[in-house]
């Protein structure tokens, strides 16, 4: 298994009803994109403030790198880059096989 997480800091002028767009955006991947087993998504949650402005984080598990490899250039995924990569100002993205 792949888990691809990854952290968003939104641009200041995107409000809730927009992000909650991209999430379910993305959210709607898991059926559409073979191998994408399961999307988990929230705002960030912690007293340590440790996220370095980084305001909402999501989590991706993919059942094999195949799956992951094929995400990435996969139309639906093209897609909805085009509606949540322009309301961020910074994203980390990170994979680990597990």
């Amino acid at each position: 298994m792949v888990r691809h997480f990854g952290v968003f800091k939104f641009k200041e002028s995107i409000t809730e009803a927009q992000i909650a767009e991209c999430f379910n955006t993305m959210e709607n991947m898991v059926g559409a994109i073979s191998g994408l087993l399961d999307f988990e998504y929230g705002p960030y949650n912690s007293s340590e403030g440790l996220n370095e402005d980084f305001t909402h984080g999501f989590v991706m598990t993919f059942d094999n790198l195949q799956s992951r490899d094929a995400y990435l250039p996969h139309p639906v995924h093209e897609k909805a880059k085009e509606i949540v990569v322009p309301r961020l100002e910074r994203v980390i993205v990170f994979d680990i096989e597990v």
